[in-house]
């Protein structure tokens, strides 16, 4: 109860700031949802005998570089810990930042797992030959177009991109059905996109592989007029609770920022709804979570075990009822409070062609949105 009060004092004084004051009380409210799970997780240990078995000690230890939530990172973290008395510890980040990090590290990198919420970060590490081939034995549990084709990281859960919208601000039937329609006058001064998102980097990389370059940098400096420089905002957290507040009318977003927002803020602050591109539009992408063990690991089973702990029944059960919102992969575990997974119909664009990502960020940077 008491968590839920601070994330709901957080959100309001959300509406009361700008994009630097969200994104300062955005993460003051993950420190303390991590801090507390810490504690309890401490406590769990502590009451179940297990406190000696987590400090490492024979058992050893990893370190893992995480872009992903970090309260269900750190739930994921203990619940491993508890299992195989491996002390798991947890830095938490951007993934782009990681993904630089780990390369500047290179064969001293104190990583040795790294966990992101999108592919192209490890397909960019992979690229450069800094991640170990995964256990075959961990990359059949998910689902093979889900996972690196070389072998070298696994898909961990699943989510999708959409449109929110206020309906004070806009009706439904004035919503675009493509990704291209976006770029129409009509939501200039309406649109809210969070650019620099890496989410926003697989839309873009859909829309290229659709449509080709020429077409894909005409639309984005659209995107970008539309948008404005007011409604161009650092992350789908600020474009989720700008929409939801009536700062803008629609936006773009991943499917698990609007039910996190309304598990954290309640049911009757929700002043916004989710709509869904038309059927394999460019637009309606499947972004995959991952990771995978570094090359340079010092401590490469333990990694492989904590990396199939992810993809296991027990850690997908544990993304799937945390404040993730996520999709799982497999072992027939649902995500109970969202559509079916088989009931989305997203574009057939495969993490292959997601690929690291390079292309659509130079296609940004030349329409200047970033």
């Amino acid at each position: 109860m008491e968590q839920k009060s601070t994330t709901v004092r957080t959100h309001e004084a959300v509406a009361a700031r700008g994009s630097r004051g969200v994104r300062r009380a955005l993460a003051v409210r993950r420190a303390l949802g991590a801090a507390v799970l810490v504690a309890v997780a401490a406590g769990g240990l502590a009451a179940c005998g297990h406190g000696s078995r987590a400090t490492g000690g024979a058992h050893g230890s990893i370190t893992l570089y995480s872009g992903q939530h970090p309260q269900t990172t750190q739930t994921l973290a203990t619940a491993f810990e508890q299992k195989t008395g491996i002390r798991v510890q947890v830095r938490a980040n951007d993934e782009d930042t990681f993904a630089d990090q780990i390369e500047t590290e290179g064969p001293k990198s104190p990583a040795d797992v790294f966990y992101t919420e999108n592919t192209p970060p490890l397909e960019a590490l992979q690229d450069k030959g800094l991640l170990a081939p995964l256990d075959r034995s961990t990359l059949a549990q998910t689902p093979a177009r889900y996972n690196s084709p070389q072998g070298d990281w696994v898909g961990v859960s699943a989510r999708v991109s959409v449109l929110i919208y206020n309906p004070k601000l806009i009706r439904a039937s004035q919503l675009p059905k493509t990704i291209l329609q976006l770029a129409k006058p009509e939501y200039k001064g309406k649109l809210a996109v969070a650019a620099g998102e890496s989410d926003f980097y697989s839309v873009v990389t859909s829309v290229d592989r659709a449509y080709g370059a020429t077409r894909t940098l005409a639309w984005l400096k659209a995107i970008k007029k539309n948008a404005g420089s007011e409604h161009i905002y650092p992350d789908n957290e600020t474009v989720s609770s700008e929409v939801n507040r009536g700062q803008a009318a629609l936006g773009v977003i991943n499917q698990y920022y609007w039910y996190r927002m309304r598990a954290e803020i309640g049911a009757s602050r929700i002043h916004s709804k989710l709509a869904y591109f038309a059927p394999h539009d460019p637009g309606y992408v499947l972004d995959i979570s991952g990771a995978g063990v570094l090359k340079s690991s010092k401590n490469k089973k333990a990694g492989q075990e904590f990396v199939a702990f992810l993809v296991s029944k027990q850690g997908q059960q544990i993304i799937t009822h945390s404040l993730s919102y996520e999709y799982p992969l497999d072992h027939g575990v649902k995500q109970p409070a969202e559509p079916a997974f088989s009931s989305l119909e997203p574009n057939g664009v495969t993490v292959a062609d997601l690929g690291n990502g390079s292309k659509a960020i130079a296609l940004m940077r030349q329409a200047g949105l970033l």
